[in-house]
């Protein structure tokens, strides 16, 4: 079994590579203001179902267990990401894993409480979105590159920007990533309130889908700032291509949820697994840039009285009762 294992591992990386991918393309134009051209990045379906079938082709379906993701980067960079970890469950827990997209107008919270997937790396926002909703469980939280269980947003501009304090973002154009993201949503929502900025305050404002086409926005010039994942936000701002305006305090990360389908001896065992997840360790060279996304040390416990106040403000800006999603 592990020896198939090891060659479905080794076909995840085959397919992976032949994945096909429109990069970010930055050129400058005459005046040296950065325009982003293309941000159009796909996955071939067909190859990500292809992997699955692979890796599932002894297995009866209803055994299989789906596992969803929030967007984070660009969908194929995203995918690179999770396989090598699904297969990480796959091998520890004995148990048989596949990896599924969101479906455009769909969201992971629906997804997740309604049975389409039965676990799913998920943001703090959507946690609480499903947790309220379809009473969906948290196991465990991201360890960031500080050994904590959080993270936090960054408010970017464009380097050329005048804007120097958040204050400043009155009546400005700016971009949040989905509306169901933390990084890319709420805690830039909550940094504002503390300046008495709400919505009605700017410009204008978007919501993108991700933190890679909030970023894009801001590059391109078709808003003057937004608000995303701090990694992506400081990996941006070293290759001068942002400037860092704004970075807020921490709040509980996201992690991994579950939904009630799943029995608690199966839970016990898949928690178990992630606690015993080293990706700095002896699980480093099965893992792709694993360093960037929201849990690059791990996973410790977690339960839902750990995202309260990030609850209270969602209460605050009507987020719990809002009928219309947004991907």
């Amino acid at each position: 079994m592990d020896k198939c294992r090891t060659r479905s591992s080794s076909k995840f990386l085959c397919l992976l590579s032949v994945i096909s991918l429109t990069i970010l393309i930055v050129a400058c134009d005459s005046d040296n203001k950065t325009n982003a051209v293309d941000l159009t990045d796909r996955v071939s379906i067909d190859i990500l179902t292809e992997s699955n079938n692979e890796n599932t082709s002894n297995t009866n379906s209803k055994d299989v267990l789906i596992f969803g993701f929030d967007l984070r980067n660009s969908p194929s960079e995203d995918a690179k990401q999770y396989l090598p970890f699904i297969n990480y469950l796959n091998k520890e827990t004995n148990l048989q894993f596949e990896l599924k997209f969101t479906p455009k107008g769909s969201d992971i919270a629906t997804e997740l409480g309604e049975g389409r997937i039965h676990l799913a790396a998920i943001g703090a926002t959507s946690y609480i979105l499903a947790n309220e909703r379809y009473g969906v469980t948290v196991l465990t939280r991201g360890v960031n590159n500080k050994g904590k269980a959080e993270y936090r947003s960054i408010i970017v501009t464009h380097p050329s920007s005048n804007l120097k304090i958040l204050k400043d973002l009155k009546d400005n154009r700016f971009a949040f990533g989905s509306i169901d993201s933390t990084q890319g949503h709420l805690i830039p929502r909550i940094e504002l309130a503390k300046q008495e900025i709400t919505l009605k305050d700017l410009g204008s404002y978007q919501y993108t889908g991700s933190h890679l086409n909030c970023a894009n926005a801001v590059i391109s010039a078709q808003v003057d700032a937004c608000g995303m994942q701090d990694t992506l936000a400081e990996e941006f701002a070293s290759k001068r291509l942002l400037h860092v305006l704004y970075a807020s305090p921490y709040y509980p990360s996201s992690g991994i949820a579950a939904n009630q389908d799943i029995t608690k001896e199966v839970l016990e065992k898949i928690t178990k697994a992630l606690i015993a997840f080293e990706p700095e360790g002896k699980h480093k060279e099965l893992l792709y840039h694993w360093d960037k996304t929201e849990m690059p040390k791990g996973f410790v416990l977690a339960n839902s009285n750990d995202y309260t106040e990030l609850r209270k403000w969602m209460i605050r800006f009507n987020l719990l009762t809002e009928a219309k999603r947004s991907n």
